[in-house]
């Protein structure tokens, strides 16, 4: 067994057992399990609930395959949030599906930023009026858009696929055609043409997370079983000395909380790992990993080293408890975490 595989496989066994409520730095506890969560709405009546944000004034928002993006309310009524079908919107269950994936409040609260992961689009909703824009058209699946400080977008191709087929055989099989992607704010607003590649070549490219005041992004190469580290240059968007920052089993959507830690979600694994972005260190943070788990894991990773197809492995080893295959996580304004996303049709709420 090679060490990466090795160092993998020990992450799934690792950290906390299933049950433990032991405090850690900050008010978060060390592992939440489904014994301490909810499934949010009861009713289960979202669909494709990949990611969302919270509002300034506690709204809750959630890409939805349907209408682009919802409205949840806390006592589980929901509503289209965008207006997105008068902006081209569309999904086709007969034909080409849409994907609103990566979910994203721009840094002044007044945009959200949906990323497609089927159709490429990257869409531009206004918070105040609710109105929906397309702010970008790109060529392949599309995973994730952050706009950083000078309004620029940044966005990862997940693969050079288009379409649930494309995206689909992206993760199948290792085809190292991830990018990482950044679209200039023009002086008058709008956008360039086209993008810069920043970062190429990466295996299925996904969430990352912009931190500014450290100068530093972060980004998860899914199936290189990897979150990579950047210093960056915020006014120039240049990234320099990349490193990989932890191993993690297929990470996935990730967010800074409080305390500057990075929360990043495996769905292999079931599981959301907390890393310390200082030192790479690794904990469990949301661990809903059934009993045969470590068992997945070894056997994707054992496909991917013998290039294999994996695909089916994604929609086996679930927890049943779980809504659909664990993506990320949802924050509070305040930085702590609230809900776990994924591609079910409800979340699971967790904290207080």
């Amino acid at each position: 067994m090679g060490a990466r595989f090795a160092l993998l496989a020990s992450l799934a066994l690792a950290a906390c057992a299933p049950g433990e409520t032991e405090q850690a730095a900050g008010s978060e506890p060390v592992a939440w399990t489904m014994a301490d969560a909810t499934v949010f709405p009861a009713d289960k009546s979202l669909a494709r609930a990949e990611d969302g944000v919270i509002l300034a004034d506690g709204r809750l928002i959630v890409a939805d395959q349907r209408f682009g993006l919802i409205e949840l309310a806390q006592d589980g009524t929901h509503k289209p949030f965008g207006q997105f079908a008068q902006a081209g919107y569309v999904d086709d269950p007969d034909g080409m599906r849409a994907g609103p994936n990566g979910v994203h409040l721009t840094a002044d609260g007044r945009h959200i930023l949906t990323a497609d992961v089927y159709t490429g689009a990257i869409w531009r909703t206004e918070v105040a009026t609710g109105t929906t824009a397309k702010a970008y058209q790109h060529r392949s699946t599309v995973n994730t858009a952050i706009e950083d400080s000078t309004g620029a977008i940044w966005f990862t191709q997940s693969t050079s696929g288009i379409g649930e087929p494309g995206m689909l055989a992206g993760i199948d099989k290792s085809l190292k055609d991830g990018a990482l992607l950044r679209l200039a704010r023009l002086p008058d607003g709008s956008y360039a043409a086209e993008p810069e590649v920043m970062v190429e070549g990466l295996d299925f490219a996904n969430g990352f997370h912009i931190d500014e005041r450290g100068g530093r992004l972060f980004l998860s190469e899914t199936l290189a079983n990897r979150v990579l580290a950047f210093t960056l240059d915020p006014a120039t968007g240049k990234l320099s000395e990349r490193k990989v920052l932890a191993e993690i089993p297929t990470p996935d959507n990730m967010r800074m909380d409080a305390d500057g830690m990075l929360w990043v979600a495996s769905p292999i694994a079931n599981r959301v790992m907390v890393v310390d972005p200082a030192t790479g260190k690794v904990r469990v943070g949301f661990d809903a990993q059934p009993a045969d788990g470590a068992k997945v894991i070894a056997d994707w990773n054992r496909r991917g080293d013998a290039g294999e197809s994996r695909l089916e492995l994604m929609g086996t080893g679930g927890n049943p408890a779980l809504p659909g295959l664990l993506t990320g996580l949802v924050m509070t304004p305040e930085g702590r975490v609230a809900y776990i996303s994924n591609l079910g049709n409800a979340l699971v709420k967790v904290g207080k």
